[in-house]
């Protein structure tokens, strides 16, 4: 494997300069992402009493994911847009009103319809988060920081799951259901304090390139800005390593993973709930060790796609294959390659972002978001539908992740060599740059 450095190695002229108040600023922007991951991922340890609390059946209790991560999925390039044009910190204020009111109304819902329009509100909120947070460690931290950056602010948001695994789960038992959604809907109120007192775009002396307002706000400036950023080989394919590598853990994680330990696999909500427990930790671990690896050998970016992908199907299978109930040490090893999924996924950002300058870099990423929600999305559906049909068979059910698994890696080696040629021209560019252009 080669060992060629990352082509942001080089210092460009404007960078930004990190330090102290770069983690400051960028910490309040990935506290918001922690608090909507907390959010999104709560309805993972109360999946069975949401069941039970709005009398429904499997189908209809993945539709309250299927239609939250729909809206997230649809927002992601809309608030590409709107971050590439407003900044950061109005976006994340618009998410934290949304999400805080989502789970608010979560809380309070006594009917199937009212908890879904809240779940929907919700993730319209948690939508404009990432993207954000991504944008803001551009701003704010040099270009060659970008990979450890962006798996770091991932790692920090799953920390929120471990919050709802570790703790939620335990509250929802003891206080019951109103009284664990609407106490932790006020986290959001806190963080919205964080950013309208401390938050900002750049520091001093970066600020973006002044966009002509007849630019910014023509009737061609939406279609420009998308058709530019797809246009990159990059950027697609970016969108199919996020679409791969995430959904399996997703789905795991968002719903089916509760109910599948339980039910198919006969263990109490307790052990349940450490094995969720087990793929956050994982998930925390392997981004670590992404990042650093990735941050100083480029190259390293499609063996990690492969093998974080082939060792998912690998157990995935001997999982739902393996006869009668699963052991101990199989759904250890599931849960634990389970969380190499979304450090996986986050590979995805490292190819579209050299592919596309800062000003495109909201849309760029809200493109390669929607790969893995769209496909998480997909997948929730399926299983949900299979087990209705099939009596709770979770065999034949969980077996629907192959074929996005499939349909991914094609498209994945489809644009993979265009998205490195262009990148090394990328590179040459900068270097010529960097000598030429005085800092």
């Amino acid at each position: 494997m080669s060992t060629t450095a990352s082509p942001h190695a080089v210092r460009l002229p404007g960078d930004p300069p990190g330090g102290p108040r770069a983690w400051w600023v960028w910490g309040i922007g990935v506290a918001v992402y922690f608090v909507a991951v907390t959010f999104r991922t709560s309805l993972g340890v109360a999946g069975l009493d949401a069941a039970h609390r709005f009398d429904i059946n499997a189908s209809a209790l993945s539709s309250f994911s299927i239609l939250q991560l729909l809206v997230y999925a649809g927002m992601q390039i809309p608030v590409g847009l709107l971050v590439d044009r407003w900044g950061t910190r109005r976006i994340l204020l618009l998410g934290i009103l949304l999400f805080t009111a989502g789970q608010f109304g979560f809380a309070l819902s006594a009917s199937y319809g009212t908890a879904l329009a809240s779940r929907a509100l919700l993730g319209c909120g948690d939508a404009m988060t990432f993207i954000a947070v991504l944008r803001l460690g551009a701003r704010w931290f040099p270009a060659r920081r970008g990979p450890v950056i962006a798996q770091v602010a991932a790692l920090i948001g799953m920390a929120g799951n471990l919050v709802t695994t570790l703790v939620l789960a335990r509250v929802l038992a003891s206080l019951g259901w109103t009284a664990t959604f609407a106490g932790s809907a006020a986290g959001g109120l806190v963080i919205l304090a964080l950013v309208v007192f401390f938050l900002r775009d750049h520091p001093e002396g970066h600020e973006p390139p002044a966009v002509p307002q007849a630019e910014a706000t023509g009737s061609g400036f939406i279609r420009r800005q998308i058709g530019a950023a797809w246009r990159e080989p990059g950027t697609r394919a970016g969108m199919w390593v996020h679409f791969t590598c995430q959904f399996p853990g997703m789905v795991f994680l968002l719903l089916w993973g509760m109910p599948f330990l339980v039910e198919a696999q006969g263990l109490d909500k307790g052990t349940a709930g450490e094995l969720l427990t087990l793929v956050v930790v994982s998930n925390m671990c392997c981004g670590l060790v992404y990042g650093q690896v990735i941050s100083r050998h480029h190259a390293a970016r499609t063996p990690l796609v492969l093998g974080t992908v082939g060792a998912t199907a690998l157990v995935w299978a001997a999982a739902i294959a393996w006869p009668g109930k699963d052991p101990m040490w199989l759904l250890v090893v599931l849960c634990v390659v389970l969380g190499a999924c979304g450090p996986g996924s986050m590979i995805g950002f490292d190819f579209s972002r050299p592919a596309n300058p800062p000003e495109r870099h909201g849309t760029a990423s809200g493109i390669v978001n929607m790969g893995g929600f769209t496909a998480s999305m997909t997948t929730l559906f399926a299983v949900g539908v299979l087990l209705d049909l099939t009596g709770d068979n979770y065999r034949i059910a969980f077996a629907s992740v192959f074929v996005l698994q499939v349909l991914g890696l094609v498209q994945f080696a489809r644009l993979r060599g265009r998205a490195v040629r262009r990148e090394r021209e990328r590179v040459v560019a900068s270097r010529v740059e960097a000598v030429h252009v005085p800092v």
